[in-house]
């Protein structure tokens, strides 16, 4: 009987341990099938993910397809992704679900820049308002760090989430994000690059193309555009065969719409001075159109002048620019200063006055535009117009070309390194009227 219970008990132990092994082997089993199950629920994951970016979805799509995945398709409980903005210099909260406080609404703790790899969060740690969280996952690219995903809730259904699967998900979804404000930057850049060439071309077509160089009148001018493309202009138009009129004009802004307004203004001009050569009327006139044109944004400043040959006379009106400088026979300099105020601010204007200068039988005229006298120094001191009148005084018997090579080596000289802060512009003439033959 004895023999006969143990070689029962020898029995049962033998069917327990057996049974013992299936059941271990049920439960490696099924934990293989979980495993298997989470990673292809994970390549699912990132295959939606990769066909939204290849379907050109835009960054709100992106981040919504971002909080599904992770809350739908793989039952994370609670998660806060922070990115940071580079148009806003702020981490923001791009997608929140599961938690107490809506992290949309606070601020990024910026202790946690200090954490490299995936870290559980512990009671040590200053985490405040992240307190609700377990892990925090910081995704970098390149030596950059792009985002911070703070999350609970990794084991869930008997699924272990991997924190370096949601490091992946999201270093895909950021990466993808920053591409495409990238390309933007860069059709925003040829874009600009594009405006800036047009205006280049819209202002050389209003420069004129051929200026006098004959006995008794030469005329020279330069443009030099050092900073950005901008509205100055110049011309001399032979009115009549004893006038003949000179202006320059610097309008306000940069790119197309400032281009785009002084070529409005030079038709304008031309137009008006096919009609009149009464120097208020013109500029009365400019004035209207350049306030209908600029629709207040925009105003410029003007200069010009009208010399009558037989009258030996020169009539001008200036209108807010910085005063040419004319220096007469007699080594007598002057500021032409008479005038109003800037064109296309106020309508009608205020008040008109005509400069008059008469006996000009032979003269230098030196206009310009704020580019020349606003250079600065490394010592934040201006070139102004003192050093101008300075040097036209001591240079006029030079050729006009000397006298507008020297004055840009006098720039450079004396702005050394710092750069240009505006375009420059000359126009200068030498008028000796007993040598001017009337056409």
């Amino acid at each position: 009987m004895f023999l006969q219970n143990v070689q029962t008990n020898k029995r049962f132990a033998i069917f327990v341990g057996r049974n013992f092994n299936v059941w271990d082997n049920f439960m490696e089993i099924d934990h293989i099938k979980n495993q298997y199950e989470l990673k292809e629920l994970e390549l699912n994951s990132l295959l939606e993910v990769t066909q939204s970016i290849n379907n050109n979805l835009p960054e709100e799509s992106l981040y919504k397809i971002y909080n599904f995945t992770l809350r739908a398709n793989l039952n994370i409980r609670k998660l806060a992704l922070y990115v940071f903005d580079e148009e806003a210099s702020r981490w923001e909260c791009k997608a929140n679900f599961g938690t107490h406080t809506d992290f949309t609404d606070h601020l990024f703790d910026e202790y946690f820049l200090s954490i490299e790899d995936i870290t559980r969060l512990n009671d040590t740690q200053p985490t405040g308002l992240f307190a609700e969280f377990d892990m925090v996952v910081p995704v970098s690219h390149k030596d950059r760090r792009l985002a911070m995903v703070f999350v609970s809730g990794l084991d869930t259904d008997g699924h272990t989430i991997s924190t370096t699967f949601i490091q992946a998900l999201s270093n895909i979804i950021i990466v993808a994000i920053e591409n495409k404000k990238l390309a933007r930057k860069q059709l925003a850049q040829e874009a600009i690059r594009k405006e800036m060439e047009i205006a280049r071309q819209v202002q050389q077509f209003l420069f004129p193309k051929n200026l006098p160089q004959q006995e008794g009148l030469q005329v020279e001018a330069s443009y030099i555009p050092h900073h950005s493309v901008g509205g100055d202009y110049y011309d001399f138009i032979q009115l009549t065969a004893r006038h003949f009129l000179v202006c320059v004009g610097d309008v306000s802004g940069k790119g197309v719409p400032a281009a785009l307004l002084m070529s409005n203004f030079q038709a304008a001009l031309r137009t008006i001075t096919r009609q009149t050569m009464n120097l208020k009327e013109i500029v009365s006139e400019l004035n209207y159109q350049a306030t209908q044109s600029a629709n207040g944004e925009n105003f410029i400043t003007f200069f010009i002048a009208i010399y009558h040959q037989e009258e030996r006379t020169l009539r001008y009106v200036n209108a807010g620019h910085n005063p040419p400088v004319l220096i007469d026979a007699n080594r007598q300099v002057h500021l032409l200063e008479q005038g109003t105020l800037v064109l296309g601010s106020f309508y009608p204007l205020p008040f008109l006055h005509e400069g008059y200068i008469e006996n000009l039988d032979s003269f230098s005229f030196f206009a310009y535009t704020d580019g020349l006298t606003e250079t600065f120094n490394d010592k934040e001191e201006a070139f102004g117009l003192e050093r101008l009148q300075q040097y036209l005084a001591d240079n006029v018997c030079k050729e006009l070309k000397e006298i507008h090579q020297d004055l840009f080596k006098e720039l450079d000289d004396f702005n050394g390194d710092t750069e240009y802060a505006d375009d420059v512009t000359f126009l200068s003439l030498k008028v000796n009227t007993a040598l001017l033959k009337v056409a």
